[in-house]
């Protein structure tokens, strides 16, 4: 006999905390090159972080996507959340002034959180074309990827109707060029946020 699974509202938040904690974010188009919770330690060496702070920025990202689940499900479904050296960007399109606030609020409670980008824009989320912020994703990390003067590892890329968000770390100014102008090259792009940290300046 099959039995029917009955997912009550309770059910479906407990299964929702845990996707999130596991780090799949809530807009469908983020592709992270950084390490999430499911990453092996091997990879996690690769990159210039510290595996404490590694971990420290994956605890982060899933505390405050827990609590994006607390608030409600319009938080959860319109927010997405990328953290790199306890720097938090916050990207999506929220309803009203007052839930952009309520985020950063949110995002700034979590402790060894050392700057939250608040990228949020007011307006109705519904709008967005989820595959087509995916393929500049994919597109964008895959470029970085295979581009042997650009550490990959070391960024993680968000694209929200049609804008790609850069976080992470640059080796210099140069690698960073060559990340952005990738960016520029893809169809679609109508524009780049960067936030990416330049380690050094180019020799």
């Amino acid at each position: 006999m099959i039995r029917q699974i009955l997912f009550t509202p309770s059910l479906r938040g407990l299964l929702l905390a845990v996707a999130l904690a596991a780090g799949f974010g809530p807009l469908g188009g983020c592709a992270s090159t950084a390490v999430g919770v499911g990453a092996t330690v091997g990879v996690a060496a690769l990159e210039e972080r510290p595996m404490k702070v590694v971990a420290q920025d994956t605890a982060i990202s899933a505390k405050i996507r827990l609590a994006l689940v607390e608030a409600g499900e319009k938080y959860v479904t319109s927010i997405g959340v990328e953290v790199y050296e306890g720097r938090v960007l916050l990207t999506g399109a929220v309803e009203s002034e007052e839930m952009r606030a309520e985020a950063v609020r949110i995002a700034w409670k979590v402790i060894n959180v050392e700057d939250v980008l608040n990228e949020l824009e007011i307006g109705d989320s519904s709008i967005r074309d989820l595959a087509r912020d995916s393929w500049i994703t994919a597109q964008l990390v895959s470029k970085m990827t295979f581009d042997k003067e650009v550490l990959a590892i070391n960024y993680s890329v968000e694209t929200v109707n049609k804008v790609v968000y850069l976080l992470g770390l640059a080796q210099d100014q140069a690698e960073l060029d060559r990340v952005i102008n990738h960016a520029r090259a893809i169809d679609y792009v109508r524009r780049i946020i960067n936030h990416v940290r330049v380690k050094k300046a180019a020799s």
